[in-house]
């Protein structure tokens, strides 16, 4: 074959160009260093076009076997660490077809027919999605058990519930851990959904304007796992919406991260006290010898900024280009990845350190103490036993309240009796009496409510990894 003067500077462009760029357009145009991780599902996409070709006569059966033979050799130089990486070839897709044709010679040229870079990077990030979704499920699986683990020991240990970081409620410790849980769920739910929405397969639909071959789209979308062959190829090429789906997922998921690290690092500071941390997944000072920071809670919290950039990042790059492919859209992967490494670094941080927590039960029952917070019961005996109307209630309980502060009380059982009926006549010194935290928790027993025993059902539900029932 005859090597011109273009093809031997830069054979990815073939004759059209008398040399190849200048440095610094090589520099912004490569993209190896980041999307090299690309290399299964670029491997995985080639070998299902190239059995697609054979079946449709396009490729020989002898042709496509020495395709398929060199690009399992491939396969096997990078995972042993000697594949020829060459950051002049832009990308893992030109690195892959360059050694595929050093190995096999014009077969592997031929692996190109009717294929764009366009379509092939589109569905090289469609399947590697769908991998990611997977294992963030899985690592989102995990601090959900820890979070279990710690409820199951924690059922009817009494905390402080707060509003407005103001105390509010005695609800429990696994109540609390439950929360996120659930939190966690949804998030487990839109990674699910992004999934299946990015399961579409692009490939066939070449540049923009789809392929002259006689292929078989859906034929080849089954072959490599997906449900079906986008219908439009000017959107297969350009469209992004999928990895804005799984960045916008990942980022609510790194602001539910960043709520529990933050939680984590007010119980651990001497103010509260309610947990201990493992020295496992906590540092130390340079300087104070007593330290005992929560590191892995506060990067975890740090990591929402990060993921919630890199999805406006990406909202920013797609919102203006026109179709179909622009080189913008080489951008998409740096988001990506860094968004799914986060991810995983903060659920693996929070994970073993929401395992380590060593809660304290005397300390949060007496914080859950402070404030008053029996006065929303009392409201509700007063409706209850008494017939008021809540908002009278409520009025009723509050001038209650304010009077123990006056009197220097810290519970409302504290208050003399004759105090209190002069606000309200007919309170008794037993209603008084039984304002009691386990009371007021107890009588929270509605589905999701705090109440131990709802608490308990819960998390036999989870360990069974039974959805909750409707009631």
């Amino acid at each position: 074959m005859r090597k011109t003067k273009a093809s031997q500077a830069h054979r990815i462009w073939g004759g059209r160009f008398e040399h190849a760029p200048d440095a610094p357009t090589r520099a912004i145009n490569e993209s190896l260093s980041i999307d090299k991780r690309l290399w299964r599902e670029d491997l995985q996409g080639s070998l299902a076009y190239a059995r697609e070709l054979a079946h449709s006569k396009v490729l020989s059966e002898g042709q496509a076997r020495n395709i398929e033979k060199g690009l399992n050799q491939i396969g096997e130089e990078i995972e042993d660490g000697v594949f020829p990486f060459d950051a002049a070839l832009e990308d893992i897709h030109m690195n892959i077809e360059a050694r595929l044709c050093a190995l096999i010679g014009e077969d592997g040229e031929r692996l190109h027919i009717g294929r764009s870079r366009n379509d092939q990077v589109a569905t090289d990030l469609r399947l590697w999605q769908q991998s990611a979704a997977d294992t963030l499920d899985k690592d989102i699986a995990a601090l959900q058990q820890a979070l279990v683990a710690q409820a199951d020991k924690t059922i009817d240990w009494i905390m402080p519930g707060f509003t407005h970081l103001q105390s509010a409620q005695p609800i429990t410790f696994a109540h609390h851990c439950l929360a996120y849980h659930a939190m966690l769920a949804r998030d487990r739910a839109r990674l699910s959904d992004a999934r299946v929405r990015s399961a579409e397969s692009p490939l066939g639909a070449g540049a923009l304007a789809g392929s002259a071959l006689p292929i078989d789209r859906h034929r080849l979308a089954r072959s490599l796992g997906l449900r079906h062959a986008m219908e439009n190829s000017l959107d297969a090429v350009s469209a992004r919406d999928f990895v804005l789906e799984f960045l916008a997922a990942t980022a609510i998921l790194a602001t539910h991260l960043s709520r529990l690290a933050e939680d984590i690092v007010l119980w651990a500071s001497t103010p509260f006290a309610f947990v201990r941390l493992s020295f496992d997944t906590s540092t130390g000072s340079s300087l104070m010898p007593q330290k005992q920071n929560p590191d892995g809670a506060e990067l975890a919290r740090a990591k929402a900024a990060r993921l919630c950039g890199n999805l406006v990042t990406l909202l920013g790059v797609v919102k203006a280009l026109p179709l179909a492919y622009a080189k913008d859209l080489q951008e998409d992967k740096a988001a990506l990845f860094d968004s799914f490494d986060q991810a995983r670094l903060a659920l693996h941080a929070l994970a073993a350190t929401v395992a380590g927590l060593q809660p304290d039960r005397d300390r949060m029952h007496e914080v859950a103490a402070q404030g008053f917070p029996e006065a929303t019961d009392l409201a509700d005996r007063l409706v209850f036993e008494h017939g008021m109307p809540f908002r009278s209630a409520h009025a009723v309980a509050g001038e209650i309240v304010r009077k123990a502060e006056s009197c220097g009380c810290t519970t409302l059982r504290e208050i003399p009796l004759e105090e209190a009926q002069k606000i309200f006549p007919p309170l008794s010194q037993k209603l008084l009496d039984s304002l009691t935290l386990e009371h007021a928790l107890h009588r929270r027993n509605a589905f999701g409510a705090s109440a131990p025993e709802r608490v308990r059902e819960q998390v036999a539900r989870l360990k069974k990894n039974a959805l909750p029932s409707k009631e």
